[in-house]
């Protein structure tokens, strides 16, 4: 989509890992640190009046330490608006409000899965503390404590997002499996690696991205989205402009307006300094 003459972003929405946060190589995790040019154009945004709205497949927990660190709230400004848990949970910051959440049935499509791919692992999250899990996930994949529990009882209630993971596979073979099982009654976005997040049919960053702008009063034509993932595609879809992160997959990059730099190049600096020069 291009943008009209004139056209500055009045909502920032941006991805974390691998946009803000950059990658470990070969850990599947991020530095939990935010290079100084990147927190640096992100405040100008804010000093600048634009919404900036963290948007990502993060429970709650694991999204407020990152509002932290670029330091995007402070006594004179509005609270924050995050988009958590990949749409599903919309919440105000500080403290924690949970405005808007959405709840699903996952038993059906986690069985499914499960007969297909028997040594998976999965995870609920447990809000405030970390996640439940049928056992332990590699180190630094999840944030917070996890709770080893039976996947029966994880699944007994409604929840809003469910993280399926095998260390033994890949994330090829995760598209594939997600392609043949359908996986009715949900949505779903596979990761960087087998990891696979089940929620809501109907349920993305771009449905969550909606519930704030209107809250705002804000058109999505006049929304920046930044990131590199396949669950950014719903928002790159729905936003007026949609930036991807220059090491992002193909698809990915095929999907947005603009490509930056990549995460090690400090690419959102770059693209946020267009509209918000030092």
């Amino acid at each position: 989509m291009s943008t009209p003459d004139g056209w500055r972003p009045k909502l920032v929405a941006l991805d974390i890992d691998g946009t803000i946060l950059k990658w470990v190589e070969g850990a599947g995790m991020t530095h939990e640190e935010v290079e100084p040019v990147v927190k640096d154009a992100v405040r100008r945004a804010l000093d600048a009046g634009a919404h900036v709205v963290l948007a990502s497949g993060r429970s709650p927990h694991g999204m407020t330490r990152v509002a932290d660190l670029l330091e995007l709230h402070d006594e004179g400004r509005e609270r924050l608006w995050i988009v958590a848990s990949n749409g599903a949970v919309v919440f105000r910051y500080p403290p924690i409000e949970v405005v808007h959440e959405e709840k699903f049935d996952a038993r059906p499509a986690v069985d499914a899965i499960l007969a297909r791919q028997p040594n998976a692992i999965v995870a609920v999250e447990e809000r405030g503390v970390g996640y439940r899990v049928s056992r332990a996930f590699p180190e630094g994949e999840l944030s917070g404590d996890m709770i080893v529990t039976e996947v029966e009882d994880l699944l007994a209630a409604e929840v809003s997002r469910v993280i399926i993971r095998d260390p033994d596979a890949t994330a090829e073979e995760f598209v594939a499996m997600a392609a043949d099982l359908g996986l009715h009654g949900t949505s779903y976005v596979v990761g960087w690696t087998a990891w696979l997040d089940l929620a809501p049919v109907g349920v993305s960053k771009a449905s969550g991205l909606e519930h704030v702008a209107q809250a705002l009063g804000i058109d999505a034509a006049d929304a920046l989205a930044v990131g590199d993932g396949r669950n950014d595609l719903e928002m790159f879809e729905w936003a007026g402009r949609s930036v991807a992160m220059g090491q992002a997959i193909q698809e990915v990059l095929d999907a947005a307006d603009h490509v930056t730099g990549s995460v090690y190049e400090d690419g959102l600096a770059t693209e946020l300094s267009q509209w918000f020069p030092a």
